[in-house]
């Protein structure tokens, strides 16, 4: 069992569900402290966030993580216990054994191999974690970066361990997020007898041509990076759970992935005129859950790409696809970002699992980033 390996099982061990750290920044640290990384707690409200930096000059490279994990749902569904790393048939499985411990761990070795074998080098690199990206994620990487701001510490590169590749390890790299705008929608009415629907004002049937052409509406035609904007409807409810009489209110929620084709406020302002002129009576509460960032034809992509084709012999697609990540967070204050981490097959399922091969190789992937940038 390699160093990487053995630090992934050993934080598989540990039970951290959003937001408990479970002690598994504790054991990153007592890997990196030895090798000259200065070791800081920006913690907020329940959430832990661990900062271990090795040297203080720019340019700074940056690996970011997370080190909570969902929770494993049925435990009897699972073949072996989630939170004890099991090895079958050539896979490592546990809960977080994907996203994002192995990643995670890959990020610690390569850090302390690259400090052993490179003490004199240019800049600085750092480990970046939350226990609370799964989560709300509102006291993770977004106060680190209002602490950073604050005392004018800036990051150059990032790069994210989010599980990326699809069909084998590194050949995908994300370079970019849609943002994320939800909306809460109250649309009103007025409650009444189904027998007497000329003394009421349904608003279903008030909403439903809005929220048709809602749905209909093309927003935008993305670009060649970004697929086009979409609207989905995420959780509908009304009425009281009788049959005669209808509702006074119609409740929902719903979500733009956006792409750089689009802002925010061009999305609400549409919205709203659409909700206007089909004359309804609503309340609408905006969340922005980060912005859609993009790192192109940059240092920090090549490098990464000229690691990949080092390590592993083939350079990775550039995509901007999946969900969100702390990403969102980072990129706004001016960092590149890149995320390249293991197979996402897996994730957040029953029997969650990473080939075991895959784990050294990412490692030696990361250190070789660093040797690209810092050397």
């Amino acid at each position: 069992m390699t160093d990487t390996v053995a630090l992934t099982a050993a934080l598989i061990r540990l039970p951290s569900v959003t937001p408990e750290d479970a002690g598994c920044m504790d054991l990153l640290a007592a890997h990196l402290e030895p090798h000259g990384f200065v070791r800081e707690q920006l913690d907020a409200g329940q959430t832990r966030n661990l900062w271990l930096r090795r040297g203080t000059a720019r340019p700074l490279l940056v690996f970011l993580g997370h080190t909570d994990v969902v929770p494993p749902g049925p435990l009897s569904d699972w073949q072996s216990p989630p939170f004890e790393p099991a090895f079958r048939d050539g896979m490592l499985y546990g809960r977080g054994a994907a996203d994002m411990k192995s990643g995670v761990a890959a990020m610690t070795t390569a850090l302390a191999r690259f400090a052993e074998n490179h003490p004199q080098h240019q800049g600085s690199v750092a480990l970046l974690m939350t226990s609370d990206e799964e989560g709300a994620a509102t006291d993770g990487v977004v106060k680190v970066m209002e602490t950073f701001a604050a005392r004018g510490e800036q990051i150059d590169w990032c790069v994210i361990g989010e599980p990326s590749s699809f069909d084998r390890l590194g050949d995908v790299i994300r370079v970019g997020r849609r943002g994320s705008l939800c909306g809460n929608l109250t649309v009103l009415g007025t409650q009444g007898h189904v027998a007497y629907p000329e003394k009421a004002d349904n608003p279903i049937h008030r909403a439903a041509p809005a929220l048709a052409e809602l749905c209909a509406e093309v927003w935008d035609q993305g670009n060649e990076f970004f697929p086009p904007t979409s609207f989905q409807i995420s959780n509908l409810h009304s009425g009281t759970g009788a049959d005669n009489v209808i509702p006074g209110r119609l409740e929902l929620l719903f979500n733009f992935r956006f792409s750089t084709a689009s802002t925010e406020a061009e999305l609400k302002a549409r919205t709203e005129a659409i909700l206007d002129r089909h004359g309804l009576r609503y309340q609408l509460a905006w969340r922005l859950s980060g912005v859609p960032f993009l790192t192109t034809r940059t240092e920090l992509v090549e490098a990464v790409q000229t690691a990949l084709e080092s390590v592993v012999g083939y350079r990775a697609r550039p995509d901007t696809g999946g969900g969100t990540s702390d990403g969102r967070f980072v990129a706004p204050t001016g960092a590149q970002v890149v995320e390249l981490g293991p197979l996402n097959g897996s994730i957040h399922k029953i029997n969650e699992h990473v080939p075991v091969a895959d784990i050294e190789t990412l490692s030696a992937i990361y250190e070789r980033i660093m040797v690209e940038l810092l050397t």
